[in-house]
């Protein structure tokens, strides 16, 4: 069987945060706001996993009321996301995201993240897409106040 999963995530820049996205730490003035490390990316990768085989989201595995998810690396989750994935019978074909911003420069650092996903997830790093857009200044990423990510998660019973 095959299945599609969409996922979405958005998280506020703030001052006095590392901006992390992909699992990558990048050089940027300001970084997101969550209760774990506020990967947008990562946690959007979750989101369509998760909802690929019907487990829910990641707030219900992973809730920011629980403090042992204080700061985590949402590669941990991502880790994580993987064995409950693999615990209901699925494998990843493949991953394609994009990360909404106006800055700073994703690109330079797409494959990075795409190899930290597929860490995570134990598959080929070819099976992970990332890319990037703005929004043309329009909207909360136009603006710079926040970062956004989408991914498709296409996933088979093994």
């Amino acid at each position: 069987m095959i299945r599609i999963g969409s996922g979405f995530d958005a998280h506020r820049l703030v001052e006095g945060r590392p901006l992390i996205l992909g699992g990558v730490r990048l050089d940027f003035q300001m970084g997101l706001l969550g209760h774990s490390d506020g990967d947008a990316l990562t946690h959007a990768v979750c989101d369509a996993i998760l909802g690929s085989a019907a487990l829910g989201d990641l707030g219900r595995h992973y809730p920011d009321t629980d403090p042992k998810y204080k700061d985590i690396s949402s590669l941990i989750l991502l880790e994580d996301t993987g064995k409950k994935l693999k615990e209901a019978g699925y494998r990843v074909v493949n991953l394609d995201a994009t990360v909404i911003a106006e800055a700073p420069k994703i690109a330079p650092h797409s494959q990075m993240m795409a190899r930290n996903l597929a860490t995570a997830l134990n598959i080929d790093p070819d099976r992970v897409s990332i890319k990037a857009t703005t929004t043309e200044k329009l909207g909360f990423t136009g603006r710079g106040e926040g970062i956004a990510a989408f991914c498709s998660a296409l996933i088979e019973s093994v």
